[in-house]
């Protein structure tokens, strides 16, 4: 079994590297697995992650539930590792951050218009994988985040079936507030923090989650994710505010309310309770602005395979991110051709992938190299990507995830599928 302990760190330039990998993939770096503990919640066990390694970083950091796509940004853990949340790229007996090679590297890695806007890779994916529900939180937009050096966070779900089998403790989701909900019931139950269980589910509505479907999360609305794993496109920000002070009933520190709030703010409720966008949390019409259901970019299921839109929309007229699911049939080969970069992770089947491997054991040890995550440069995606199906018994299938701006044939929200 090949581990990342056995490659060598480049520390110093990785453009050449980088380049001459880009030559021989076809615009493809292989990507380890990037896994990702988080406090107060009890792994979901369905990340393919063997279960003698969900303490792997031992059980004082917590258990983990998660595991990142193609990242640059941090995972915002206390006490993490120094490189926690960061994606390495695997060449040949090395191994580099894919940050530093976005670094060296720029527009060849990530595309023109994105390195022109943003100098870095600004999304991330993830899946997160929890036994239960989480504590009803927010991600802070833009400007409340900037106050302490963060940037804001909006994100988007996908429910992929292969990873939903069973839908563990409590596959529904509380989103917003019911209509007509005051800011002052909201600030009774911060008020109420330390009374154990402060109510603020009663305020809130829940819907049910179902393998498949999937919805658009701007920042500043509240959400309590159920038990589902979810593939999470989103920006590349680790801010969020909690909101609920007991699940499952664990405590949730006061910490955790604040943790991207400016010191002056830690007990000002006002200031908390106006962190929330009031309009989007108390919509009427919730589900219409913000459910997806997966829709296909052509019809091409005749040829033995089909890509579709499973996170697409805008917020506030700004589409931050997208992702696709390509499924082909057994034996079935396609050229897939995308006008921008990507993070791509396989999830069901056996195949290649512009000639490379594309596989993963049934159970992922923590060290393990694994051959079933890439990340697509520009223009290798506009040149056009092979998958093959090599398998004569299952379909293949592929998740991959997009920056801001860059498919603007994207279908919006409540759109009819075809």
């Amino acid at each position: 079994m090949k581990t990342i302990f056995d490659l060598k760190t480049v520390k110093g330039n990785t453009n050449a590297k980088v380049e001459a990998e880009l030559s021989r993939t076809g615009g493809l770096l292989r990507l380890a697995p990037c896994w990702v503990p988080r406090s107060f919640l009890q792994p979901g066990m369905r990340l393919k992650l063997h279960p003698d390694d969900l303490y792997a970083l031992e059980a004082h950091r917590d258990g983990i539930d998660e595991r990142w796509f193609a990242s640059t940004t941090e995972a915002a853990n206390e006490g993490r590792l120094p490189d926690q949340g960061l994606s390495y790229v695997v060449v040949g007996r090395e191994r580099f951050t894919l940050r530093k090679a976005v670094e060296d590297c720029g527009a060849v890695l990530v595309g023109r218009e994105i390195w022109k806007g943003y100098e870095r890779w600004p999304v991330y994916s993830k899946f997160f994988d929890n036994m239960g529900p989480i504590p009803l939180h927010l991600h802070q937009n833009a400007e409340q985040a900037q106050k302490v050096g963060q940037e804001g966070k909006p994100e988007g779900y996908s429910f992929p079936p292969q990873h939903n089998r069973v839908g563990d403790h409590f596959p529904y989701t509380f989103f917003g507030l019911e209509p007509g909900t005051t800011k002052q019931q909201e600030r009774c139950c911060l008020e109420n923090w330390n009374r154990g269980d402060n109510g603020i589910l009663d305020l809130s509505k829940a819907y049910r989650l179902k393998p498949g479907s999937g919805c658009l999360v701007p920042p500043c609305v509240l959400h309590a994710p159920g038990s589902l794993c979810r593939y999470e496109p989103q920006w590349g920000s680790d801010v969020f505010g909690m909101y609920q002070s007991l699940v499952e009933g664990r405590f949730v520190p006061w910490d955790l309310v604040v943790k991207d709030v400016p010191k002056a703010h830690h007990r000002d409720l006002d200031y908390l309770v106006n962190q929330l966008g009031w309009e989007g949390n108390t919509d009427p019409w919730f589900k219409d602005h913000h459910y997806l259901e997966r829709q296909a970019v052509e019809d091409t299921a005749q040829e033995g395979w089909i890509d579709r839109w499973v996170v697409y929309g805008r917020i506030k007229g700004v589409q931050y991110f997208t992702a696709k699911e390509l499924t082909s049939q057994p034996g079935v080969n396609c050229m897939i051709r995308d006008q921008e970069a990507y993070g791509l992770i396989r999830v069901q089947g056996t195949g290649r992938i512009n000639g490379q491997p594309l596989h993963s054991p049934t159970l992922i040890r923590f060290h393990e190299l694994t051959g079933d995550e890439y990340f697509c440069c520009e223009e290798g995606a506009r040149n056009g990507v092979k998958f093959e199906n090599t398998s004569q018994t299952e379909p293949l299938v592929c998740l991959r995830y997009f920056g801001p701006e860059v498919n603007l044939d994207a279908p919006e929200i409540g759109t009819r599928p075809r």
